[in-house]
């Protein structure tokens, strides 16, 4: 995913964040400018230690360089600072400014802190100086005065709790300009209209300070602060049952596990009730919760009797507890009687599906979010298991309505997108965007040590094209916020970011991949997608990515579009399942949110920067009007904005596309399916001229041998270079082998091939088009011959080498090209369960509408070969990671730049993979890895990735339902 840096530069006053400084000798000899000051501390305690956020507001002439002193009132000490050179004599302690940040302009402000320890109460310090001059108001002219209403002090709210802030202010000598409002030292809003308030909504549990400070109408203007603490028990489901819902087989049981999402200060005891269906009961009506099993949960049989109808029965359980919130699960009784699907593979369909749902074995977050893996030391795409991916939502409602055609039941399916809603579709708004100058240019470049220089560097002169879909869509949909998923959360919070810098708020939306296609997920930085700087270096993350002379606190999100498309091809199973049932209507909301979705994910048809097709240089012509489509489905788009107000947002597209990344299959729904056609004007022909398109992408890239090429980019080198002139082109767009990212090479993996060839055979299967025919029936010979099944064991093709290229230049009124020297080469093999279930996915709709046998066949052995590998919490097999040893890998960081994660690891020319995520240490897997690092063997795990299981279950269902025994 590609970094894309804000539209528009504003003066910014100087700025500071976490930087690690030195704890040195105060300077003797400064030179001091008439001062005035005022001073915010701020502070999150936790046991015996905290961290104090210390802001620097300059009231009085420029300063060049400055001195912060204050007294401790009890035995607090400074154990790690940042921003500042921190030194501590007894009580007393002193920050001076670092080199880059002590100049600090009339009105400017900066932000530094420092983490402390103290045993009984951690009192504040009430009195600063700035260079000897005390601060918070010490000037001829009179500070206004401040106090606040609300919250109560020492108030307790339970979570997600919705409290208000509130402010009276005045002043005696002229008028209160504003007041700000600031949450444990984050600045969240601000009111220039008595009575002065803020309402600050579905808060966590934790504990808090707000502050409000009054600006007077002086020059300098003056201030005053008021600050009042409060705390947030409970978490919104204080006593947590996950998931949400709860599938029981009748005449079995199964595991509800109940735990609370933050250590309880004693014993919880923990009621649970039922109330539904009779024949539903419950192991215990009690547990109790403690600080040693608070995280890991108690777990309680829910029993289901046989009982003679046949009905899929459903029953609620519901756990509360004193002073938290009350958790419920939806429980489904699968009744044995049903049969809709009474073969084996659904049998096999429903087991899988129950073991993803089961609470103890862990697919799932506290907040019902689908991890990728239920292991947490996995180094893959994301960095971390317990992060998520949009990729895992898609699959999570495919899966869900499989299971709402197997049992009639649509509330799993609408839940889930629900949850999809709340967590992964950023809410952020951009009043500000202009449409007709989208984003200012900054070029990407090859290898990570080139940003920013080579690439980044943002360079306004650059012209770009218009966006021809921005006032459609706003005017469609009644608002500027983008409807489409970002690609990656942190769902536990590992790293520390939080919701937009608070650090506590999870799950918190966070990006990795930004410098160039050679750089390979051990060489990122993982940085928060809300830019507060209270992270990082003094300008946060920008400066690893972005060349400016200024930096702005912001938010930027980035969309993978194949995920987006796959949630599509769910809602359309989804509601002509439903509508098989007469059920329609149950499923209608949520589809019409699916074509919602598909509307704005016309984004990934531009160009990144919404020039013409065949751009080969910074100064070709712009795209007006829909010019600089494509019709593809891109890498990436995305979109960003500014921290507050002002007079920038921007939205991107991406230049480069991917022969896997195509989904003919949801541009046919969005263009011919009722319910799922967009509301937008021009939406439905765009996405019909989309399936035509690329149909004609894939057979332009079909080896002689009938697997699917790399694809094709608009911006060569991705800065818009001169093309190689024997390379052939797509539309004006250049053959690229491997497109997008280079380590490893991103069409070597035979994932992309089975994924995007099962979306070509469901379109096949709806419509038995003659072109998606064509297309597989070369690529469904050659899989076959590189297949082995026997029995127990299996292996599919794994890596691939390409040598050669398309035959000729693909355009307008063109149908074939001579493929003949374009060839692939199997290199090795897999027994990867994920991508034998897209593959035998893939087998088995082409089997079930060409009639071929050898595919039919091939799909059933593949599906009990892989059911020969069942555990406990799915299907997995061994898995050598030879590649662990990269956890060593050099995280280029130039040598100007110094940091912090959150977790206080440093940031700078020395950091690794793994220096920058030292919890990996205490993962109970790391031994493993750190013996190989030491010259042991490679380390082996068997990983239960969720879009592995819920592939294979998806698989299950669809030879069920097509085939069948």
């Amino acid at each position: 995913m590609k970094l894309t840096a804000r539209k528009r530069r504003l003066a910014m006053i100087a700025t500071g964040a976490l930087v690690a400084g030195g704890m040195v000798g105060v300077p003797v000899g400064m030179a001091y400018a008439a001062t005035a000051c005022d001073v915010t501390y701020t502070t999150n305690d936790w046991n015996t230690g905290f961290t104090a956020s210390v802001t620097i507001h300059n009231l009085g002439d420029p300063l060049t360089s400055w001195n912060l002193g204050f007294t401790f009132p009890g035995n607090q000490r400074v154990t790690q600072g940042w921003s500042a050179n921190w030194t501590q004599s007894g009580a007393n302690v002193t920050a001076t400014n670092m080199p880059w940040n002590g100049n600090l302009a009339t009105g400017a402000s900066l932000s530094i802190g420092f983490n402390g320890s103290y045993s009984g109460t951690n009192a504040k310090p009430t009195a600063f100086t700035i260079n000897g001059t005390a601060c918070n108001g010490a000037s001829s002219n009179q500070a206004p005065t401040v106090s606040l209403t609300s919250p109560a002090a020492g108030a307790s709210f339970a979570a997600p709790a919705n409290v208000t802030v509130s402010a009276n202010a005045s002043d005696a000598d002229g008028s209160i300009s504003k007041v700000e409002f600031y949450r444990n030292g984050l600045l969240v809003n601000e009111d220039t209209t008595a009575p002065y308030s803020y309402a600050m909504t579905g808060l966590p549990a934790g504990s808090y300070t707000v502050q409000a400070r009054a600006y007077d109408n002086g020059t300098p203007a003056l201030t005053a602060t008021a600050e009042r603490a409060f705390t947030v028990t409970g978490t919104g489901q204080a006593s947590i049952v996950t998931p949400a819902t709860l599938n029981v087989a009748e005449g079995s049981s199964s595991q509800l596990n109940v735990k609370l999402s933050a250590a309880p200060t004693g014993s919880v005891p923990v009621t649970l009730s039922k109330t539904g269906d009779a024949d539903v009961t419950l192991g215990a009506t009690s547990v109790t919760l403690n600080s040693t099993n608070w995280s890991t949960g108690v777990n309680v049989a829910v029993n289901a009797a046989q009982d003679a109808d046949a009905n899929n029965d459903t029953a609620t359980v519901t756990a509360s507890a004193t002073n938290y919130t009350a958790a419920q699960t939806a429980v489904t009784v699968t009744d044995d009687e049903n049969t809709t699907d009474p073969g084996r593979y659904g049998e096999e369909f429903l087991e899988l599906y129950n073991k993803i749902k089961a609470p103890a074995n862990g697919y799932f977050s506290p907040e019902g979010v689908p991890y990728h893996s239920v292991e947490t030391l996995l180094v893959e795409a994301p960095d971390h298991g317990h992060e998520t991916t949009s990729e895992a939502f898609s699959y999570w409602l495919f899966l869900e309505a499989m299971y709402g055609r197997t049992t009639g039941n649509w509330t799993a399916f609408n839940n889930a997108w629900q949850v999809m809603e709340r967590y992964i579709i950023p809410s952020n708004t951009q009043g500000n965007y202009n449409a007709n100058d989208p984003a200012d240019y900054a070029p990407e470049a090859d290898l990570p040590s080139q940003y920013p220089g080579t690439g980044g560097k943002l360079d306004s002169s650059v012209p770009v094209g218009q966006d021809p879909l921005y006032n459609e869509l706003t005017q469609t949909y009644g608002s500027n916020r983008v409807y489409g998923m970002h690609w990656l959360i942190d769902v536990d919070n590992t790293y520390g970011y939080g919701s937009c810098g608070d650090g506590t708020t999870k799950p918190a939306y966070i990006n990795t991949y930004q410098r160039g296609p050679q750089e390979s997920v051990w060489e990122t930085v993982p940085h928060p997608s809300c830019e507060t700087f209270n992270f990082g270096g003094p300008n946060g993350y920008l400066p690893l990515f972005i060349g400016d002379s200024t930096y702005a606190r912001q938010w930027r999100y980035t969309n993978a579009p194949d995920a987006d498309a796959r949630a599509v091809q769910a809602a359309y199973w989804a509601q002509k399942w439903a509508g098989e049932q007469g059920n329609a209507s149950a499923v209608s909301s949520t589809v019409a949110k699916a074509a919602q979705m598909g509307d704005y994910l016309r984004y990934a048809m531009y160009d990144k920067y919404f020039k013409n097709p065949g751009c080969a240089s910074t100064s070709c012509t712009p795209g007006t009007g829909k010019s600089s489509s494509a019709y593809l489905l891109s890498w990436y788009y995305a979109w960003g904005g500014p921290q507050g107000s002002s007079d920038w947002a921007w939205r991107i597209g991406s230049s480069h596309n991917h022969g896997g990344y195509q989904n003919p299959f949801a541009a046919w729904a969005l263009s011919t399916v009722n319910g799922l056609i967009p509301r937008s004007a021009t939406a439905q022909q765009d996405w019909a001229t989309s399936l035509t398109r690329q149909i004609d992408f894939y057979t332009w890239l079909q080896s002689a041998e009938g697997a699917i090429a790399g694809g094709a980019t608009n911006s060569w080198g991705g800065n818009y270079s001169a093309r190689p002139s024997n390379l052939p082109t797509f539309y004006g767009m250049t053959y690229d082998w491997q497109p997008v990212y280079h380590d490893p090479p991103s069409n070597q993996w035979f994932g992309f091939q089975a994924w995007s060839m099962e979306r070509v055979a469901e379109y096949y299967h709806e419509t038995g088009n003659a072109r998606a025919k064509a297309l597989l029936d070369k690529w469904v010979d050659w899989a076959l011959a590189n297949t082995t099944v026997n029995g127990t064991t299996y292996q599919v093709p794994s890596t691939l080498q390409w040598t050669g290229q398309p035959g000729g230049n693909w355009s307008s009124g063109t149908t074939s090209v001579n493929n003949s020297n374009l060839h692939v080469t199997v290199v090795d093999h897999t027994t990867d369960v994920g991508v034998t279930g897209a593959y035998a996915r893939t087998l088995t709709y082409y089997a079930a509408k060409s009639g071929d046998t050898q595919a039919a066949t091939t799909a059933k052995a593949l599906l009990d070969a892989v059911l020969n590998h069942k555990d406990d919490k799915g299907v997995s097999v061994p898995e050598t990671r030879a590649d662990y040893n990269r956890f060593d890998d050099p995280v280029y960081v130039p040598s100007g730049f110094t940091g912090t994660m959150p977790n206080g690891d440093p940031i700078n020319s020395n950091s690794t993979f793994l220096s920058i995520r030292s919890f990996y240490e205490d993962d109970p897997d790391f031994p493993k890895v750190e013996a190989y690092l030491n010259g042991g063997q490679a380390p082996t795990f068997n990983y239960h990735r969720f879009w592995a299981q819920v592939d294979v279950a998806m698989a299950l269902h669809d030879y069920d339902r097509l085939i069948g025994d």
